[in-house]
């Protein structure tokens, strides 16, 4: 999302180079593919994390830009909202202690970030969705001073021709109207990465789409939007809203959403980035001087600059990567559906449930995803993100059954089996998804927490924006301690 892009306008000849260029991508994509030109044999994963930035009220502070300038550290960097920022883990494989070894790494990391965060006024927050937004909050004067998400916000409207309305109901109602992108900025995600090869990426790919319900509903962090009760993870809906360049007229023509779960199991990881340039106008049409034909024909790596800009305006909960790192191409699955927070150790708790269970899914002699329609996967995604823990879900040979049931009774095995085929060791495997196990059984996560102590703090005679704001203030605490969301306290 952060990519640097000069400001500028872009006229027709703009976009018709930009066709025909992304076009030839496509095509010397296809070719790298048929020759197997990737790295794979070591697969590395590797994690985003935004972040929220708060005042000493608890209220959204607008300051990434003095944050990161206190900080001076490339691997954070700005995102859509002046009260955003991202980190980037540095990649690294599963095995042995890994997991431990990130997990305190991370935490100092964040440690530093925090203190020089408060040089510049402001509080880190690992959180789904900022409690304390207000829709104030997000106009276009909260955008990020990057001019990507300048020109990413004129292109979008452009597009729609028309103001954008955000319609969630849930146990409350919410129905605003924005003229910006700005509403995107209040969802704060956790991403994680893997690295596979050109032959496993559709069987990593369907596998992590079959799941991605399954983490919604564990995973969820994101309650509260602009004062009301939501979805338990509201930046699903949210997000899928918030950059639609459709308008009404053509989403009831059919014309698919920039946001997108997907319609289709896939064959390769070239039915992704072929469907990208298919079924989306450029919203960026920026092309550089390079000749990808050429440079292949030469026996170097194309870096498909076009295609890659391309694919970071397509917002897939599963995305397709192509990267070049020191001139060696390789493809990633990037998961995308999980919020921020609440704490680091959960995040890692997490991470290691999903590398486990779709290298599983993935491997499996027969694919789970032909055992089911990609519907009812879309369905279950859906469904866990309006009502978390408590979703029901389809899975094959079970029929519908509880969420948590599904992940006790089947899932956590599967996912120890995986684990121990990416080498990590006993212990972090049972500490890690012990986590897992214990949000099951407690039948509280980030989004429970959140609800059930605003809900106390209103029994106790708090207003909703007073509560709000004492309930954030309340999440602090542990999630800097790094304390299991399972554990904290509700008074």
């Amino acid at each position: 999302m952060g990519e640097e892009v000069e400001r500028r306008e872009f006229s027709r000849e703009d976009r018709t180079k930009y066709r025909h260029k992304i076009r030839r991508s496509l095509d010397v994509f296809a070719s790298m593919l048929r020759e197997a030109r990737f790295e794979f044999e070591r697969p590395l994963t590797g994690m985003e994390i935004e972040l929220n930035l708060v005042d000493g009220n608890a209220d959204p502070a607008m300051r990434n830009a003095e944050v990161l300038a206190a900080l001076e550290d490339p691997d954070y960097q700005t995102e859509l909202g002046q009260f955003n920022i991202e980190i980037n883990v540095a990649p690294r494989r599963l095995a042995g202690e890994e997991n431990a070894d990130l997990e305190r790494e991370l935490r100092a990391s964040l440690n530093n970030a925090e203190e020089h965060a408060r040089q510049a006024g402001a509080h880190m927050v690992m959180i789904g969705i900022l409690p304390t937004l207000r829709k104030e909050h997000l106009t276009t004067d909260a955008l990020s001073t990057n001019p990507r998400y300048a020109l990413l916000n004129e292109q979008i409207f452009a597009a729609r021709g028309e103001d954008l309305d955000i319609r969630i109901d849930g146990i409350d109602r919410l129905a605003v109207t924005t003229d910006s992108i700005a509403p995107e900025a209040a969802c704060t995600s956790t991403q994680f990465h893997l690295q596979v090869s050109p032959a496993q990426f559709a069987a990593y790919w369907n596998a992590a789409q079959v799941i991605a319900g399954v983490q919604v509903a564990l995973g969820a962090n994101s309650p509260l939007l602009f004062g009301r009760e939501l979805w338990r993870e509201t930046r699903i809906p949210l997000f899928e809203q918030a950059t639609d360049t459709r308008s009404e007229e053509i989403r009831a023509q059919g014309v698919r959403p920039r946001v997108w779960f997907g319609e289709r199991w896939i064959t390769s990881v070239f039915d992704l980035f072929e469907e990208n340039v298919r079924y989306f106008p450029a919203l960026l049409p920026i092309c550089d001087d390079e000749d990808p034909e050429q440079i292949l024909e030469s026996g170097d790596i194309p870096q498909l600059s076009e295609l890659r800009l391309h694919n970071g305006t397509v917002y897939r909960w599963n995305r397709p990567i192509y990267a070049v790192v020191r001139d060696r191409p390789h493809l990633r699955v990037e998961n995308r559906v999980l919020p921020a927070g609440p704490t680091v150790v959960d995040t890692v708790a997490n991470g290691a449930f999903y590398y486990g269970l779709v290298r599983m899914l993935a491997e499996a002699e027969r694919p789970i995803w032909t055992q089911m329609s990609f519907s009812a996967a879309e369905e279950n995604f859906h469904s866990c993100a309006r009502h978390g823990l408590a979703a029901s879900v389809f899975w094959p040979g079970l029929g519908y059954v509880p969420v948590t049931e599904l992940v006790l009774r089947r899932l956590l095995p599967l996912a120890h089996e995986g684990l121990a085929k990416w080498g990590v060791s006993r212990g972090e495997r049972d500490r890690l998804l012990g986590i897992i196990e214990q949000r099951c059984l407690t039948g509280r996560n980030g989004a429970t927490w959140q609800v059930e102590t605003l809900h106390a703090l209103e029994g106790d005679g708090l207003d909703r924006q007073a509560a709000l704001h004492e309930m954030l203030r309340r999440y602090l605490p542990p999630m800097h301690e790094n304390v299991p969301v399972h554990e904290w306290p509700l008074n």
